[in-house]
């Protein structure tokens, strides 16, 4: 297994992260959400690669991953209030 996707998963299992660490990693306000855990490592990764495309793909994967759940959390709980 890749060390980044190690990273990716371990980040995931644990779920937490501090505002200073979203603040250190220059996390915008916006994106602070249920998955921002995620996003840490992946700007950090970004930033030591120059952003480069083909780089962070197991932490993008991730993220990309997280935000898609929450997104059919939010629409199924949208159909239950709806029914």
């Amino acid at each position: 297994r890749h060390p980044r996707s190690e990273r990716a998963a371990m980040s995931h299992a644990e779920g937490k992260v501090t505002t200073k660490q979203l603040a250190d990693s220059q996390i915008p306000h916006v994106w602070r959400d249920s998955c921002a855990h995620l996003l840490v490592p992946l700007t950090e990764c970004r930033k030591q690669t120059l952003y480069a495309p083909w780089k962070c793909m197991d932490e993008r994967h991730a993220y990309e991953k997280c935000q898609y759940d929450e997104y059919l959390k939010r629409l199924h709980a949208a159909r239950k209030t709806s029914s």
